[in-house]
């Protein structure tokens, strides 16, 4: 008995070498991973039966009490048997791979430890077969209950059946004196070399589901450390700007020497190797991008070749292409270059493609935010392009009137109304319009109002120095001195007041318009800005207006406040970021046409 266990010992090292070997395959870590399909069962069968086939050949052959020599065994005496390590991989695949793996695994091995011969065959065959159906059912039955395959419950499993071929050699094999013998012989050994053996088999499978999964791990937070960078490039669409900080994002986080974006008709950026001749702005180089972009397919190349670019010299010699969708149309493509064939492992292959799945979802995100981004500017345009009908038939009357008593000042109004359309029309089209340019417009409207009304109200203007040319939306401030005109003192026997401030504080333009009428109930002021109310004199359009617009133009930056005090007068305050660049994302001065 002693004498054998290093022989054991010499064959479990065999197994677990091979064991060890297989596990740096990576077609052997997935077969051995994911959900087995029937032709990953059938590879497992294959395989956990080869084991135990090495087993057998493998093997020491005991005559009596004699144990013969380490050597490949092709036959045995009829009198011998033989002390091996079969039941270990069947055990292990039979609890892997479950019933099917290990019958077939079992059918594998028995049978070929029948053909070997020897006055155990008969028996040991059996008990192959008997462990690879009982691995297989508890191997099923824990993974049903929600728990793993440890590798205590495998060695459990693994001697447990070992044990049960000593029984079934002592109960079949004949005469049973030998029999006897040789489980006194081998017994011991085997059950103890069996188990250290499937403990460390399965602690390499282990190991390599637990790398396998730490990989895994570090390419998802890569993927979302780079999908956290890049989200603010892709949220402009794919522009030469945000596709050349996109490329150089992945670059440094990724191990491609070189990083490309297409949209369907050029090269939008390309940063690392081969910058000189991949230039943007240009057509894509290489003939496998023109493939993508006409297949829509991934494409990898791992030799120059392959690339088919037009420059002799470039230094690119492998690369994987992936499309770029937006609602399944070709938009462009995303590409990865390595200047060694060998860093393309299947590792940066996945990492490209989830990269490239998810710049497409971000694509199309971006491009449903542009289509509600122009819904609202089309909501806020219609609502800047309200004009009262009423304003203009009685400044056209007013003006007629004048023709015939005063000629010239009905030639000043006429100029004055068509400056106050002429800034409606401009503001119409304009998100944004320079502050003196808002104020011309009021001033002309208040030229035509105080005409009908000439000792109704004075308006004082208050206006901070050197801040005329800040942009604001327009219509902000006419509807507001409207406001104050006809309904703050709509009765009133005494002259009005209304004063309109304009003054920056802490990087915020603040406009105040307050007035010394009649005020606004205590019950409305809540609503004003937020709803449209129902009133004799007034539904608050213009106010509501004026607050969504602000709510739509400056993602809840502006501000608009009232204060009111009944029969003392109102004091509506609008508070607008002076710095409108971080607000819209983009060059404001585009917004104002001259």
């Amino acid at each position: 008995m002693l004498n054998l266990a290093p022989l054991m010992l010499e064959k479990v090292g065999i197994i677990v070498i091979v064991a060890f070997l297989l596990a740096q395959m990576r077609s052997f870590r997935q077969v051995i991973q994911n959900k087995h399909s029937t032709n990953e069962k059938v590879m497992l069968i294959l395989l956990f039966g080869t084991f135990g086939i090495i087993s057998n050949y493998t093997g020491i052959e005991v005559h009596h009490h004699t144990i013969g020599r380490a050597e490949w065994l092709s036959e045995m005496n009829q009198e011998s048997a033989l002390a091996n390590t079969r039941v270990m991989g069947i055990v292990i695949g039979g609890l892997l791979g479950g019933p099917a793996v290990g019958i077939g695994a079992g059918l594998i091995a028995g049978i070929h430890r029948y053909t070997l011969g020897g006055f155990t065959a008969l028996s040991c065959a059996l008990s192959t077969i008997l462990a690879g159906i009982v691995a297989g059912y508890f191997g099923k039955k824990r993974k049903q209950k929600g728990k793993q395959i440890t590798p205590a419950f495998a060695v459990i499993m693994g001697m447990v059946l070992e044990a049960v071929q000593m029984l079934i050699i002592l109960i079949t094999a004949k005469p049973f004196s030998h029999a006897w013998e040789l489980v006194q012989l081998i017994g011991f050994p085997m059950i103890f070399g069996n188990g250290l053996g499937t403990l460390l088999f399965m602690l390499i499978i282990q190991i390599m589901k637990r790398d396998e999964e730490r990989a895994r791990a570090n390419q998802t937070n890569q993927a979302f450390l780079i999908a956290d960078q890049t989200l603010p490039y892709f949220r402009q669409g794919l522009t030469i700007h945000s596709c050349k900080e996109i490329s150089e994002i992945i670059l440094e986080l990724t191990n491609a020497d070189a990083v490309s974006i297409t949209d369907d008709q050029q090269v939008l950026a390309h940063v690392g190797a081969a910058s000189d001749h991949h230039v943007p702005k240009t057509k894509p180089e290489t003939g496998l991008t023109r493939r993508v972009l006409d297949s829509g397919k991934i494409s990898l190349a791992r030799t120059k070749q392959e690339i088919s670019c037009i420059h002799s010299q470039c230094p690119l010699e492998a690369a994987i292409v992936l499309p770029l969708k937006v609602k399944n149309n070709i938009y462009g493509t995303f590409k990865m270059y390595y200047t060694e064939p060998e860093k393309l492992d299947k590792v940066q292959q996945e990492l490209a493609e989830g990269l490239a799945n998810l710049f497409s979802t971000q694509l199309e995100l971006a491009e449903a935010e542009r289509q509600t981004k122009l819904l609202k500017d089309a909501e806020i345009k219609a609502l800047q392009a309200q004009i009262h009908p009423h304003f203009l038939f009685n400044s056209l009357n007013t003006i007629s009137a004048l023709c015939r008593t005063d000629a010239d000042k009905a030639r000043k109004l006429l100029l004055e109304l068509s400056s106050f359309f002429r800034g409606n029309l401009q503001g119409a089209r304009q998100m944004l319009i320079p502050l003196e340019k808002e104020l011309a417009n009021v001033k002309a409207y208040l030229s035509l109002e105080q005409t009908r009304f000439p000792n109704k109200y004075t308006i004082d203007f208050q206006i901070e120095p050197e801040l005329e040319k800040v942009l604001i939306p327009p219509f902000i401030l006419q509807p507001l001195v409207e406001n104050a005109i006809h309904y703050g003192f709509p009765q009133s026997k005494s002259q009005g007041q209304i004063t309109v401030t304009i003054f920056s504080k802490k990087n915020l333009l603040q406009i105040i318009v307050a007035d010394n009428g009649k005020g606004i109930p205590e019950g409305q002021i809540e609503v004003l800005g937020n709803q449209v109310v129902d009133s004799k004199k007034g539904n608050g359009t213009a106010i509501f207006n004026i607050s969504e617009r602000l709510k739509g133009i400056y993602n809840g930056q502006a501000s608009l406040m009232l204060k009111s005090k009944v029969n003392r007068g109102a004091a509506i305050t609008i508070s607008i970021p002076l710095d409108s660049k971080g607000v819209f994302d983009q060059d404001v001065e585009g917004l104002y046409i001259g």
